[in-house]
């Protein structure tokens, strides 16, 4: 890959392209880059077989603030943007991005991508979870998967966004597993629900929000799973659940301590993690989707009886599950405030 990438002066703007904004993820990545100072949305593209077409005319609330053309994408595209975009970001299906993240890294582009293409580190667990053989291995060693709030190490030229679940999911279990909390034979049990906005904008019957109640789906197969079990070193049962709501997650985990782990152990172990870390809320109190519906924070609350531990968290699924830590890692990758047009953006999502 390409080593010439571009340089930015203090007060120069980050130039960003989005392919797939005319998605519910990649159309939040364009109001935020809109907000965000340190930005400039330079191109949005959509499919190829779409017709171009302005941003606002495909979420009409957003005109006269989000000014710009949506055009059909094909790899042509690459040429003409090279030198004029410093990052592009992909909200695109998983193969898309597997496919077209290569070339734009060749032509000296960083890449910040929200699929799951670059996210597991066995390249043997695409088929089974993603249902096809990745054709870059190579590529998911060099991606770094940037779960923010526990990034240990410098972002390279390939970003890979976390999945909207496990980002609820090991937010919520990370502090207590790194404290060393968990008893060893644990297997933690998470249950988590979310809005139908996860489902993506393509019209299907069974994400009708007509005819969504409440339901599980995904037994054991999920291609989340892999993604936390991942994170957290470990196996986890993970349920996933459809809501009869937009947007957002709330996840139910349930883990068993070690023997004489006590309530204060648990609640440094949370604060130690996220003292810092401004897009994180502990709460005193359950949190609701509601509460962090159109915002970039995750909400955690956690109760504990005896060696029995459940920890509640909630994100909106477009935001902190995929746009806002999207324009997160850019902001640190670019050498920005992390939370640049982040706060700004707090219930104006697109849904």
């Amino acid at each position: 890959m390409s080593s010439e990438l571009p340089t930015q002066t203090p007060t120069s703007l980050v130039k960003a392209a989005v392919l797939g904004a005319a998605g519910y993820s990649g159309a939040e990545l364009c109001a935020l880059l809109t907000r965000n100072p340190h930005f400039e949305l330079c191109f949005a593209y959509a499919s190829a077989g779409r017709k171009a077409e302005p941003f606002s005319s495909l979420y009409p609330r957003f005109q006269q603030q989000v000014d710009v053309l949506v055009e059909p994408w094909t790899d042509d595209e690459i040429a003409r943007i090279k030198g004029k975009v410093d990052v592009a970001f992909l909200a695109l299906p998983h193969e898309a991005s597997e496919e077209v993240a290569p070339k734009l890294m060749a032509a000296g582009i960083v890449v910040v991508d929200l699929s799951g293409a670059f996210r597991l580190k066995q390249a043997d667990l695409y088929p089974k979870f993603y249902g096809y053989e990745h054709q870059h291995p190579a590529l998911l060693n060099e991606a770094v998967y940037s779960l923010m709030e526990w990034l240990d190490k410098p972002l390279p030229q390939l970003i890979s966004v976390p999945g909207c679940y496990p980002t609820a999911c090991t937010l919520a279990l990370l502090p207590l597993l790194k404290a060393g909390l968990v008893a060893d034979n644990c297997i933690p049990v998470i249950n988590a629900t979310s809005g139908v906005s996860g489902a993506g904008r393509k019209a299907a019957l069974n994400t009708s929000f007509c005819e969504v109640g409440l339901n599980a789906y995904g037994f054991f197969k999920h291609r989340h799973r892999p993604e936390i079990e991942q994170n957290l070193g470990r196996k986890v049962v993970f349920t996933p659940h459809l809501g009869n709501f937009k947007r957002g997650i709330l996840a139910t985990s349930v883990v068993t301590l070690k023997a004489g782990v006590t309530a204060e152990q648990v609640k440094a172990a949370f604060h130690h993690a996220y003292a810092n870390k401004p897009l994180v809320r502990l709460t005193a109190t359950s949190p609701n989707v509601a509460d962090v519906d159109g915002t970039p924070f995750c909400d955690i609350f956690w109760q504990q009886d005896g060696e029995q531990l459940v920890v509640v968290s909630a994100i909106d699924n477009l935001l902190k599950g995929a746009a806002a830590q999207a324009m997160q890692a850019a902001n640190v990758k670019f050498g920005k405030a992390e939370t640049a047009g982040l706060f700004a953006f707090a219930k104006a999502g697109v849904l």
